[in-house]
């Protein structure tokens, strides 16, 4: 049977060994590396399908498996013809387990070896998890990319508490690729768990491997530590992951983050980020983050970014953004999340073509002289 996902290893970046690639998925090929705007709830936030693919050029988007089965439940998507038909969507989608926002939004919550029992933070309605559970929420759902049940670990955790959890995330991702029946239609990923002890990324990773997943996610970082330990654990557990599948980095989606997930090898990139500041009036340009509701803007007729090509940089400008948001006009939360992403997407773009030129590294450089004002 020929796997739903595989990868192809284009190129190595001489100066970083960053991977150029191409992940082929039954909705088509994405190009790597590659941020993937978040559509949660089967939307990405104010923005149409047809926005995403035309002006911020979205390869593929995520939906999350937690606030779909609660609303408006799997099995409604599943009769509806799946994710792809029920919001329109023909590129690649990939489906999140549901397990960071079973930890994160959900007070009362009991951990055993059979799952996770919550409450749904919609009405306190009591649910249980199991990775057999999330693996029929999953498929009922129809992404390309699913993910398999996992526990996020909290920051900090001690030891032996992060060690039983990798351990049984392990064990949980045993149950989930048992469970999973779609091989041909869906690729399921492993998550590598740990949180910030390298021997336990480590034993994730070769435990993980032995499972034979299509594709390997690094979860559990990115979750409030300071940058310095996110970049060290980063960068020794990259290298770990197989180099013949797609490598996702889960949660990352500062500029910053992105690039240094590239250089690590890192394939795959998501974030709520770039549509979360744009509902605070908040755009990430070439300069840097411009918060457009401040009053320094409300006579400033220029662009947002001058080097940006999205709907937003070519029709308005910052003091009508301004006057939008500070009207709490639906329009200027639109415009800052088209630019959001689309100034992420083509990040991405320039850092896939520095990679096959080999000058990810002086790049990168650049970048940070610019975004942060670098002397």
């Amino acid at each position: 049977m020929k796997p739903a996902i595989t990868y192809e290893l284009l190129h190595e970046c001489k100066q970083t060994g960053a991977r150029r690639g191409v992940v082929h998925t039954p909705h088509g090929d994405i190009q790597t590396p590659i941020f993937m705007p978040v559509g949660t709830q089967a939307t990405v936030k104010s923005l149409t399908p047809e926005e995403l693919k035309e002006d911020v050029q979205a390869q593929i988007i995520l939906s999350n498996t937690y606030h779909l089965y609660l609303r408006p439940g799997s099995k409604l998507v599943k009769q509806a013809g799946g994710l792809h038909e029920f919001m329109r969507w023909d590129r690649p989608i990939l489906t999140d387990c549901g397990g960071f926002q079973v930890f994160s939004l959900s007070d009362l919550r009991t951990i055993s070896e059979e799952g996770v029992t919550f409450k749904s933070h919609l009405d306190g309605s009591k649910h249980i998890f199991t990775p057999e559970r999330v693996m029929e929420i999953e498929e009922d759902l129809g992404a390309d990319i699913i993910m398999a049940f996992d526990e996020c670990c909290p920051y900090p955790s001690t030891y032996e508490y992060t060690k039983n959890s990798m351990e049984r995330t392990t064990r949980w991702a045993i149950r989930c690729k048992e469970a999973h029946t779609t091989m041909e239609k869906q690729g399921l990923f492993g998550i590598i768990q740990g949180g910030f002890y390298k021997d336990l990324r480590k034993q994730s990773v070769e435990d993980l491997i032995k499972l034979d997943f299509p594709g390997y996610a690094i979860g559990g970082i990115s979750v409030g530590e300071p940058k310095e330990e996110f970049l060290d654990i980063l960068r020794y557990t990259a290298p770990l992951m197989p180099k013949d599948k797609p490598r996702y980095l889960m949660g990352v989606g500062t500029p910053d983050y992105l690039i240094e997930a590239a250089i690590a090898g890192i394939d795959m990139c998501d974030c709520v980020l770039p549509t979360r500041i744009a509902r605070n009036g908040t755009a990430m340009t070439s300069q840097g983050k411009v918060v457009v509701r401040n009053a320094t803007y409300e006579k400033d007729f220029s662009k947002l970014d001058p080097e940006c090509d999205c709907y937003t940089c070519k029709n308005y400008t910052r003091a009508y953004i301004r006057h939008l948001v500070k009207a709490n006009e639906i329009l200027g939360i639109r415009l800052l999340s088209l630019h959001n992403l689309r100034f992420l997407t083509k990040l991405m773009e320039r850092v896939r073509i520095e990679i096959e030129n080999d000058n990810l590294a002086s790049f990168a450089q650049e970048f940070y002289k610019k975004y942060y004002h670098e002397n």
